[in-house]
């Protein structure tokens, strides 16, 4: 039988709890690690909290606390606060606890957290992705005065700290139990697990976040259902340290079964300059090394898990000129190579994407680079982000080097999925077996270094140089099989696009009848941009009808989420308005407009003003700007094209759903219509 850690801190003995404050002492017990308990004036949290040992007084109930001050902070108390109060530590071995504690004051005036968690947050996660297909398994339960939480630890101890919400409101622990959580075996009937944890490069995205991917959204797609299920919890705006406090990292390892690997990618966001924030995300180099060492690698095994690590991918500059060589981003903090020198340390398989993306960005050079980072144009997606819609351009006006598209998320998983099998051909047995589960066609596509058969999509010509501009674009409408490649899997993507092939593609892409397209056009042979706008209206039309917007055009085109609202992100906040979906040059202020067809003026004008259609004109990655020209007559080339159809792709998706191709098709019936 599982024997519980049962400590009474009233004046009254208890059977079978070991009394805290001895009654001829009358004065709390500092922590000795003989004794394995104890009260201590520093949490373990990172950094470490003051709390008030000389403060607490044994009384009846138990150990209270009474605040006159709280802590003097500038910063925000949604990530900086202190309220001191508490912390009673306990000698525990790496393992899960059940913890229960039973306070003196109501939990409303109660805060309390295990080893630097976050204790509201704690309370408030549902699901931990976009699409809220990851729920939330380890939640808090609190009735009355007993709190209850399921913890794994990492540590030789556990911290149960106890703080007040208010000043002048007294508060305590009375009770204390932990019971051990045995290990969970697989059930025969369960497959194993691969989870996947890190930040927004390696976060699930929705389709109101397109073209954002993270090479976690697609990587399920290399492994074989029937061996394996892969599970992402990355979420953006997250580190080491916030996917701990929020309790993300340990309901993956509740959730887990015995044998299951958990690989996990942070870095970028422990770059933040805010390591002295209570909750805030960023490490110092010490900080990155104990959360590997301390807290995640033994809580892992302490459920018999297997950890992998990956090293987080290079940042590049978005401005980078052609010839560029490109280096390794992490300079200043070299969180990378902290996690290879812990990986060797620790005995724990590694995959150094970090080296490997920087070789990647220098194979398919600057023009190949940026195209598949976040470098957005005006009329590329109505999808939007925190800052705003990006239907006008990247509202944070620049090309972000951080964050990047699907094209790019395949080729990291790719990356991935290919440091897997080479780890397992140098003996590694963990790579080896997870290397097992891939799909037969990913495997032999590493053996022969040949990804057609996975990713047939993949065109030639249009993954380096000027061709790579809409490599992304053009990659999804082949995968989604209304655009082809010739023999050769060539795009041709500065050839002249044709009616005919435009309005199959387009009515396939929307599962529209063809003949709802283009109805009022006569035209042959090349399209031009009035006949696409009126094909793109007839669409548009018939897709929605008299149906409300897509929410591309109404729910977010103002300001952005604010902090008192329920979907806030205090990770992701932004601190400026939304930037609008609309054009931003209105009709009237076009200059060429005389030009159109004047059978097609109402049209083409009305298309203009629901953002189906944009000038081309001067437009430029990286800004948020229209262009003044319409340019009617002109002849739309393949990649303009693709640009159009990805865009009226998104625009018809459900805005919550995962962007993910097999995800779709494997949920169509219950989602479209």
């Amino acid at each position: 039988m599982v024997k519980s850690m049962q400590f009474n801190f009233t004046a009254l003995p208890k059977k079978g709890y070991r009394s805290v404050v001895q009654e001829e002492q009358g004065v709390v017990p500092r922590y000795d690690d003989a004794a394995g308990y104890g009260f201590v004036e520093r949490t373990c949290a990172q950094p470490p909290r003051e709390v008030h040992i000389e403060q607490i007084v044994p009384v009846q109930e138990g150990c209270v606390i009474l605040e006159e001050r709280f802590a003097d902070r500038n910063e925000s108390t949604e990530k900086d606060f202190n309220h001191y109060g508490m912390c009673f530590r306990v000698k525990a071995e790496p393992g899960a606890y059940r913890i229960q504690v039973r306070t003196t004051s109501g939990l409303g005036d109660t805060m309390i957290a295990i080893s630097g968690m976050h204790a509201d947050g704690l309370l408030n996660a549902d699901y931990w992705d976009a699409a809220r297909l990851v729920p939330n398994r380890t939640r808090v339960f609190q009735d009355e005065r007993l709190w209850s939480y399921d913890y794994v630890n990492g540590r030789e101890f556990i911290d149960v700290e106890i703080e007040p919400r208010r000043l002048g409101c007294p508060v305590g622990i009375a009770e204390l139990v932990l019971t051990p959580i045995p290990v969970y075996p697989r059930p025969e009937s369960k497959l194993p697990a691969l989870f996947t944890l890190g930040d927004s490069t390696v976060k699930s995205y929705i389709f109101m976040e397109a073209p954002m991917s993270g090479w976690g959204q697609v990587f399920d797609d290399l492994f074989d259902p029937r061996q394996v299920r892969v599970i992402n919890y990355a979420m953006g705006g997250r580190s080491f340290k916030s996917a701990y406090t929020e309790g993300r990292f340990n309901d993956i390892l509740l959730t887990g079964n015995a044998g299951d690997v958990v690989l996990i990618q942070f870095g970028h966001n422990d770059e933040s300059r805010d390591e002295n924030h209570r909750f805030g995300r960023g490490a110092t180099e010490e900080m990155y090394r104990t959360y590997i060492r301390e807290v995640y690698i033994p809580a892992i095994r302490s459920r018999q898990m297997i950890p992998m690590l990956v090293t987080p991918m290079s940042r590049v500059d978005g401005n980078a000129a052609p010839g560029h060589v490109y280096a390794d981003s992490f300079r200043e903090r070299q969180f990378p190579k902290i996690m290879r020198e812990l990986a060797e340390q620790l005995n724990v398989p590694l995959i150094d994407l970090n080296r490997e993306s920087v070789r990647y960005y220098n194979e398919i050079g600057v023009e190949g680079t940026t195209a598949v980072f976040m470098s957005i144009e005006a009329g590329e997606t109505p999808g939007k982000t925190n800052d705003g819609s990006l239907a006008n351009g990247h509202p944070a006006r620049k090309i972000d080097g951080t964050h990047f598209k699907e094209s790019l998320s395949k080729s990291f998983a790719r990356i991935v999925a290919m440091c897997l099998a080479r780890l397992a051909e140098q003996g590694q047995p963990d790579a080896a077996r997870v290397a097992s589960w891939l799909k037969p066609e990913v495997q032999a596509a590493i053996r022969n270094q040949d990804w057609s058969a996975v990713y047939p999509e993949m065109a030639v010509g249009a993954m380096t140089g000027r061709g790579a501009y809409y490599r992304n674009q053009i990659e999804k409408l082949v995968q989604l099989g209304v655009m082809k490649l010739d023999e050769r899997s060539c795009f041709h993507p500065e050839a002249l696009m044709k009616f005919g092939e435009f309005r199959h593609a387009l009515s396939r892409l929307l599962d529209l009848a063809p003949d709802v397209l283009g109805r009022d056009v006569q035209a042959e042979g090349t399209l031009s941009r009035e006949t696409m706008g009126c094909m793109l209206l007839d669409a548009f039309e018939a897709k929605f009808g008299a149906k409300v917007l897509p929410a591309y055009m109404t729910d977010y085109n103002g300001e952005a989420v604010p902090p008192d609202q329920p979907d806030y992100d205090a990770h992701l906040a932004p601190d400026e308005r939304g930037i609008m979906y609309y054009p931003l040059v209105s009709f009237e202020q076009l200059q060429d407009t005389d030009e159109i067809d004047p059978a097609l003026y109402d049209r083409v004008r009305k298309a203009y003003m629901l953002g189906l259609l944009r000038s081309e004109k001067d437009i430029e990655r990286g800004r948020v700007w229209n262009g003044r020209e319409l340019e009617p007559k002109a002849g739309v080339t393949r990649e303009k094209a693709a640009k159009s159809l990805y865009y009226m792709w998104v625009l018809s998706q459900p805005i919550n759903i995962e962007n993910d191709l097999s995800r779709l098709k494997t949920k169509s019936a219950h989602w479209v219509g």
